[in-house]
């Protein structure tokens, strides 16, 4: 792995934080218009892109049509989808996957062909894909372009604490971002990085909840930091539960991929019986929304632990061929997937809403976009279609890029940032208060804030939020910082963000279950969830329009 080379003396033309799909695919077609630092919290592909297994969605077979894709996507974000927004994705989706394609990406192929998968909520065959580790394949192949292109500067183990903005600065003119103070966890010091154009690839929240299919970095980041900084957020009460994660006390919640419904697999109860045509005439292909609540819902009548996934029935051979890796890691747990059913249970896999954006990926702070799990753009609404989240990274990503490069010339120069101030802070002394909050947070969040909620719920869990909320300030300012306060104050933001959505909302409504509200309320046309922070000073305006 290429080492970073230290700060560039001028900065940089882009900084760009977090290094998952979204993060590698701006930072490449980025390094075309200048230097570019990419910031990534761990390693450079230990994001959520990496562990993604089914594969992306794009219309690739004669048999398929744009129509069909919006269609399918638009069903499934259950009325809140832009569709705008669903069709400027869904148009670029096919050149997105000769890029990949062109920078080495080695799909599955089958009689000559790639071969396409189908996941829930699809009606076509549209998913291409790297056997069962899409994610690994696609994130490794670019990984590796990027490590070896001499503009883009590579920033491992750096974990983004806060942006910079020109208010923060009391500087005049228009309030802009400016770059970053990063957390080298590797020595312990925090240092500014100016960039003349920052962008936000840093992922979802899923790890604000006690069982999550997501990977430890996935913590809210630069949902909270945009916040912090003024831009509005969308629809973050749309939380997608994966309705298939590996039960077992040592998986740490493993991904069992959408593709092995698909392709066959049923969902059962202990007695062997199927229960999913008895919620959606789809049955196991019902939109992943359905499945879990399906799922949740048999497991609190019936007291059970998990449910089961059989796929058995289609054979060894087509098991190992198209799920190699699922099959081999519930081996090493000790579940033979061609001998018989495996447990699975929901777990918090997406976060559909994020940070406002337009499709260029600009938010509402000037030059500061934000691309990804991270970002709102409208694709999404109420509900992920299975496989359109890399898709999304990929056209936004190559969308943003070349907006910014656009914009490059135009740019003020990078402008020299204070250093960090650690004058008045010690090291903690009690690390338990930071590990004893997190588990408090993600328990209440599983409880209250998860597949149902109810008022009740959602009032107890914004009281716990607030008595965390107060007691994390206060720790954060008299404390150094570390990678778990940093994760821990962003999370509880998060938190608040989701929990303060779900109360506006006053319907059931794609992944926003509630039983005070059962019903989706059709009196009117559908709304989004939009929150303003108190730093917000242009709330006429829409994302990007105040960047002339």
């Amino acid at each position: 792995m290429k080492k970073h080379p230290g700060r560039h003396p001028r900065g940089y033309d882009f900084a760009i934080i977090g290094s998952g799909l979204a993060g590698l695919t701006l930072a490449l077609h980025l390094a075309d218009y200048g230097e570019v630092a990419l910031f990534a919290k761990a390693g450079l592909v230990d994001g959520s892109s990496f562990y993604a297994q089914g594969g992306i969605a794009a219309v690739l077979s004669p048999d398929d049509s744009f129509e069909s894709h919006i269609h399918d996507t638009l069903v499934a974000g259950a009325g809140l989808c832009r569709e705008d927004a669903v069709r400027f994705v869904v148009e670029r989706a096919p050149e997105a996957i000769r890029w990949l394609i062109a920078e080495g990406t080695p799909f599955t192929a089958q009689d000559g062909r790639y071969h396409l998968t189908r996941e829930g909520g699809h009606s076509q065959r549209r998913v291409i894909h790297a056997a069962d580790a899409t994610g690994r394949v696609v994130e490794t192949t670019l990984a590796t372009k990027a490590c070896d292109h001499p503009r883009i500067h590579i920033f491992t183990d750096h974990i983004a604490i806060d942006l910079v903005t020109s208010a923060k600065l009391g500087l005049a003119g228009p309030n802009r971002c400016l770059g970053l103070y990063a957390l080298s966890k590797k020595t312990g010091t925090v240092i500014a990085y100016a960039a003349r154009l920052t962008a936000l690839a840093t992922g979802g929240a899923s790890k604000a909840y006690l069982y999550s299919s997501n990977p430890d970095t996935s913590t809210g980041d630069g949902i909270s930091m945009a916040w912090r900084a003024g831009c509005r957020v969308a629809n973050l009460e749309f939380v997608q539960f994966h309705p298939t994660c590996l039960y077992h006390p040592q998986a740490k919640s493993f991904l069992i991929s959408e593709a092995v419904r698909g392709e066959g697999g049923l969902l059962l109860l202990p007695d062997g019986t199927r229960f999913m045509p008895d919620y959606d005439p789809r049955a196991e292909l019902a939109s992943r929304d359905i499945v879990a609540r399906a799922i949740d819902s048999e497991m609190k009548r019936l007291g059970l632990d998990a449910v089961s996934l059989d796929i058995s029935h289609k054979g060894r051979d087509f098991i190992v061929e198209h799920f190699p890796n699922i099959y081999e890691r519930c081996l090493g747990f000790g579940y033979d997937m061609a001998q018989g059913p495996i447990p699975v249970v929901p777990a918090a896999h997406y976060t559909c809403g994020g940070v406002l954006t337009d499709l260029r990926g600009r938010t509402d702070l000037g030059s500061l976009y934000a691309i990804g799990e991270c970002a709102y753009t409208g694709l999404h609404g109420a509900n992920r279609l299975a496989s359109n989240s890399l898709l999304e990274c990929l056209v936004l990503g190559r969308a943003a890029a070349e907006d910014a490069g656009a914009r490059l010339a135009a740019s003020p120069a990078a402008v020299a940032l204070p250093p960090w101030d650690e004058s008045r802070v010690t090291d903690a002394d009690e690390a338990v208060v930071v590990s004893h909050n997190w588990e408090e947070l993600r328990r209440f969040m599983w409880d209250y804030v998860g597949i149902v909620r109810t008022n009740k719920r959602l009032e107890r869990a914004l009281h716990r939020v607030n008595l965390l909320n107060h007691e994390i300030r206060e720790y954060y300012a008299n404390f150094k910082v570390s990678n778990d306060l940093i994760e821990l104050r962003n999370l509880v933001q998060v938190a608040e963000l989701i929990i303060r959505s779900a109360q506006s909302r006053a319907e059931s409504r794609g992944l926003h279950y509630s039983r005070d509200y059962p019903e989706t309320d059709t009196s009117h046309p559908a709304r989004d969830t939009i929150l303003t922070p108190p730093q917000y000073a242009q709330a006429t305006q829409t994302p990007g329009e105040h960047w002339s």
